[in-house]
């Protein structure tokens, strides 16, 4: 959400930005493991797109092959956690 409206949470919106944020929206997301509650952040005109689960995606599965696939091919995990931290802008757990 930083990087889409251009300014950090808990700053002043500069002028020149005419959206903004609007709170968090909550949903469950069914995993692998079972059902999980998120929350996801909002924007005013709705332009905000998560990368992880996109809007109105209600099912997450995969993500846990796709990090074997990388270890498998030769990723260390702290690859993996850079890797994460930049394509979806979250951080995981080394375990």
């Amino acid at each position: 959400m930083n990087h889409h409206l251009s300014y950090p949470p808990g700053k002043a919106k500069p002028a020149s930005v005419t959206n903004q944020r609007n709170g968090r929206g909550a949903k469950t997301v069914l995993t692998e493991d079972g059902p999980i509650r998120i929350e996801v952040p909002r924007d005013r005109d709705g332009s905000f797109e998560p990368l992880l689960i996109p809007k109105h995606e209600r099912r997450f599965t995969g993500f846990d092959d796709k990090i074997i696939a990388m270890y498998a091919r030769g990723m260390t995990v702290r690859e993996i956690q850079g890797f994460v931290l930049e394509q979806y802008g979250t951080e995981v757990s080394p375990e």
